[in-house]
C-alpha cells in the first residue's frame, strides 16, 4: 500500500492527474477490507492533528471525515462557525493562523465561498483537504463516487455516467466531471435549462435536456440533490414539474442497461430526485457510497499526511 503523490493538498479534481487518483484508489481498497475487520483502527496517523474547519453545516461528510480520522487514530479539533471568534469579526486568515498556531498538522474545510481551500493552501504549512467549497468542487465525494462505480463495474474507460439534477450549484457534478473524464468515463448531465450552467459546453461531457435520452445506455446515474437553499423560486414552476420531467422513476430508466447503479450524494429528497423504491432497490449503491466514503477520506489523509502502512 501507499507511494506518493504529486499533490500537496487536495482542493480539487480538475487537476489531479489519473495517477493520483488511481494511488488514491487502490489505497482506499485496502482500507475499505479494515473497515469490514472487527479491529477498525490504525496506528497510521498517530501523532498528527486534523482540524475540522467547518463553515457549513454537514451531516455525512462531516462525519465521515471525523470517523476516518478515528479510525486512523488521528489528534482531532473540531471546529464550527458558529459561536467562534469568526461571529465576532475575526476573518479566515487570522481564524487559520491561530489555529495553525497550535501546532496543526492537516486542516478539513468545508466553505460556501468559492476557492476559499485554495486560499488557505497558499497561507498555511499544513495539508490542506477541500470538504466542498462554493459551488466549486467536493473532491472526496467524486472520488467515494468513482470507488463506488468501479466495485461494481470494474474499469471505468468508456462506461456512460448520468448526472442528473441541479447541476447549477453541485460541486459532486464538478468533481465528478473532471475525475471520471480522468479515467476515461463519458459523462452526460441532464437538468432543467435554469438548473444548467451556461458554461457547462466547456466541459468535457454530453448535455441533454430529456432524461430518458440521458440515462439510456448508462452504466451508473448519479442523481443530484436539489439545493433549494441555494436557489430563488424563479429557477423551477414546481417541484412536482420537476419530479415529473427529471426524478428518477422506473418509467425514466427503461432504456437504462438493467444493472445501472442508482446512485445520490445525500441527502435524498425522495419522490422528487428519486422514488424510494429506485432508492431502495436493488441496483441502488447510495449506502455502498456512505461506507466508502470513510475507506477514500482515509486514503486521502494518509497519502496527503505522511503517514505510516
Amino acid at each position: 500500500m501507499s507511494s506518493s503523490l504529486e499533490i500537496k493538498h487536495l482542493l480539487g479534481l480538475q487537476y489531479v492527474s489519473a495517477n493520483d487518483i488511481r494511488i488514491i484508489l487502490d489505497n482506499a481498497a485496502e482500507f475499505r477490507r479494515v473497515l469490514d475487520r472487527k479491529v477498525k483502527t490504525l496506528p497510521t496517523l498517530r501523532g498528527v492533528t486534523v482540524v475540522n474547519l467547518f463553515f457549513e453545516n454537514s451531516t455525512r461528510t462531516r462525519i465521515s471525515f471525523e470517523l476516518a480520522e478515528k479510525r486512523l487514530s488521528a489528534d482531532i479539533v473540531n471546529f464550527a462557525a458558529s459561536g467562534s471568534s469568526v461571529q465576532k469579526g475575526e476573518t479566515l486568515l487570522d481564524t487559520l493562523k491561530n489555529i495553525e498556531a497550535m501546532k496543526i498538522d492537516v486542516v478539513v474545510v468545508r466553505h460556501k465561498g468559492t476557492g476559499v481551500p485554495k486560499f488557505l493552501a497558499q497561507h498555511t504549512d499544513a495539508v490542506i483537504l477541500n470538504a466542498g467549497d462554493g459551488s466549486h468542487e467536493h473532491p472526496t465525494q467524486a472520488l467515494l463516487d468513482i470507488f463506488t462505480m468501479e466495485s461494481s463495474l470494474g474499469d471505468l474507460k468508456g462506461k456512460i455516467v448520468t448526472i442528473v439534477g441541479d447541476v447549477k450549484h453541485s460541486r459532486v457534478a464538478r468533481s465528478n466531471i473532471w475525475g471520471l473524464n480522468a479515467l476515461g468515463a463519458r459523462v452526460r448531465l441532464c437538468a432543467p435549462p435554469t438548473l444548467m450552467p451556461r458554461n457547462m459546453g466547456m466541459f468535457p461531457v454530453e448535455l441533454f435536456g430529456d432524461v430518458r435520452k440521458a440515462v439510456e445506455g448508462a452504466d451508473a446515474v448519479i442523481a443530484l440533490r436539489l439545493q433549494k437553499e441555494r436557489m430563488d423560486d424563479s429557477l423551477l414552476p414546481s417541484i412536482r414539474e420537476y419530479r415529473n420531467f427529471y426524478g428518477i422513476t422506473r418509467q425514466t430508466l427503461e432504456k437504462a442497461k438493467k444493472d445501472v447503479l442508482i446512485m445520490h450524494p445525500g441527502p435524498i429528497n425522495r419522490g422528487v430526485e428519486l422514488d424510494s423504491d429506485i432508492a431502495d432497490g436493488e441496483n441502488s449503491v447510495i449506502l455502498d457510497q456512505v461506507t466508502n466514503g470513510v475507506a477514500v477520506r482515509m486514503s486521502v489523509l494518509f497519502l496527503l499526511s505522511g503517514g505510516r502502512a
